[in-house]
């Protein structure tokens, strides 16, 4: 996300639900079904957005990678810690003594869902689709971390089948992958985990074409569940892959996930036994404490608002930007829109995040972000909108999801803007694959976003906003002095020197302020308690699926 999740979560996330449910001795209705009980080992999720094509190469999101997650699989997978597991490798890699060169040994045996074999040249051929051009993968990039993968990414066309073959990643036999990487990285086999590192079946996505991922029927995978049907904008329906490695050990017969954007009905679903987990919205959040089916999602997920400095002029100029961010009284969009699960924002990079030298990064750095201030923000926006010669700001318009948490959010904001500053906007909340599009393709003024790790370090946060990242510099930032920074981290080898690094890059973001940040998310749930084994990542999925029961 970089795996990040464009999580691009409220944006590419803020704002999805996610939740798991499975059923007790008691009767439960399924969804679509009243007053039916629910099958032994049967899940029902609801999640609040459509996940975007099932394809591991150009996804991009918190819902698109956890469907993958669960019918398909990498190297390793990722347990309750957090810590790398083997799944598809039959044991951690062998790391050469310069950090260098990973050798990887799958396990016996190992078939895509249709039975056929898996091969570890389905890694070598994922990951080179993945950084061939032609495919305008956003995630290229953490493959570049693999020598020539850079090369390849920004081939013209009749260099691509070289510089595929130099790449540095090989199926030495069947069983056997070789991964050289550009320099050591000390995650990377945490990274193998990642949807972006899983293998592609290469006859089945060729026969796919441009629909591959986009359908239940074009969809396959080696992981613990299948897709069995796939309603657009209503339901996923995944099923158990008895052909997986460990599906003795997968209890779940059948998951459901219905797509519910309405925070009301997803808790009216849960609150009636139609689901039996489900994120709790607002002043849910309050409804729940104390109750044991609360459960929390800590994440290392930011929200904040990017203005597009190109498309809208006033949006140049810094002291509009600072002003339209310390103009938003963070603890009470907290309070009033989260419910005050969530911890308002003090910089971009969130609480518990390394710094890459072994502390948080927040201790380290310390609150960079100005706080809200509604009479120096006012003074700034004079101040700006002087050096534009221009006696107030153009209409634009404030972009976010449709789902009711987004809308209150674009609604707090609209109505801080207005108090503090005199500012009117438009509220322009669109359905996820849209907002997700349009801020992709640079086409919005403000846009509200969230994004989630890839990993534990401050630098999946802060390289998208380097000078011509067209994968996530949406806003179209540039700044020479940050560049030379995170480029200048991306190289050095001194731990401590490199956090300074990225503290000085962070601070010099929060004072050009390209992006208001909002708050560091935290999501609560309510969790019925005979759901065991779910766990609730703090990067990249919503939920993890393959070790749940229903006790």
């Amino acid at each position: 996300m970089k795996l990040k999740k464009l999580l691009v979560l409220a944006t590419v996330t803020a704002m999805f639900v996610t939740a798991a449910a499975g059923c007790s001795s008691n009767n439960q209705n399924q969804a679509g079904g009243a007053g039916t009980q629910a099958p032994a080992q049967e899940l029902r999720i609801n999640l609040s957005a459509e996940p975007p094509a099932l394809d591991s190469s150009i996804a991009t999101t918190n819902p698109a990678f956890t469907i993958i997650n669960a019918l398909n699989e990498g190297l390793y997978r990722l347990d309750a810690d957090g810590k790398p597991q083997p799944a598809l490798a039959k044991e951690l890699p062998k790391i050469s003594a310069d950090g260098l060169v990973y050798t990887i040994t799958l396990r016996d045996g190992l078939t895509w869902a249709d039975g056929t074999p898996l091969k570890a040249s389905d890694f070598e051929y994922a990951y080179k689709r993945t950084l061939d051009p032609a495919t305008k993968a956003k995630y290229a990039s953490m493959l570049s971390w693999i020598k020539g993968g850079a090369a390849l990414n920004t081939a013209k066309p009749e260099e691509v089948e070289a510089k595929k073959a130099a790449v540095g990643v090989k199926a030495t036999d069947d069983k056997t992958l070789e991964i050289t990487l550009e320099k050591p990285i000390a995650f990377f086999t945490d990274q193998l985990s990642m949807p972006i590192f899983f293998p592609q079946k290469p006859d089945f996505v060729k026969a796919q074409g441009d629909k591959y991922g986009a359908d239940a029927d074009k969809v396959i995978g080696a992981g613990p569940f299948k897709l069995e049907k796939w309603d657009h904008e209503q339901q996923l329906v995944l099923v158990k892959n008895d052909k997986y490695w460990d599906a003795a050990n997968v209890k779940l017969n059948k998951v459901t996930v219905n797509v519910v954007k309405e925070a009301s009905t997803s808790l009216n679903m849960y609150e009636t036994n139609q689901v039996d987990l489900t994120e709790l919205k607002g002043d849910q959040y309050a409804m729940y404490q104390g109750k044991p089916d609360l459960a929390l999602k800590k994440e290392f997920v930011s929200s904040y608002v990017m203005f597009q400095v190109n498309k809208v002029p006033a949006f140049a100029n810094a002291k509009i930007r600072q002003a339209l961010g310390m103009a938003i009284d963070r603890k009470a969009l907290n309070e009033v829109v989260l419910g005050g699960a969530s911890i308002p924002s003090t910089g971009l990079v969130p609480g518990t995040v390394l710094d890459g030298n072994k502390q948080e990064f927040r201790k380290v750095a310390g609150d960079t972000e100005p706080p809200f201030d509604a009479a120096k923000a006012k003074t700034l926006l004079a101040e700006g909108l002087k050096e534009l010669n221009m006696t107030s700001l153009p209409p634009f318009k404030l972009t976010s999801d449709d789902t009711d948490s987004s809308k209150k959010t674009i609604e707090f904001i609209q109505a801080q803007w207005k108090q503090n500053l005199g500012v009117d906007v438009t509220g322009e909340p669109l359905p996820f694959a849209l907002r997700v599009k349009n801020m992709q393709e640079g086409n919005f003024d403000a846009l509200i976003a969230l994004w989630g790790a890839d990993y534990n370090d401050p630098m999946t946060f802060l390289d998208m906003w380097v000078t011509g990242n067209k994968s996530f510099n949406y806003m179209q930032y540039s700044n020479p002095a940050y560049d030379d920074l995170i480029k200048g981290a991306d190289k050095e080898v001194d731990l401590a020197k490199r956090s300074k690094m990225l503290v000085d890059a962070e601070k010099l973001l929060m004072n050009d302020m390209p992006l208001a940040p909002l708050y560091f998310r935290t999501r609560p749930y309510a969790k019925r308690t005979n759901v065991d084994g779910l766990i609730l990542p703090a990067m990249s999925k919503e939920w993890e699926l393959k070790w749940v029961s229903i006790k």
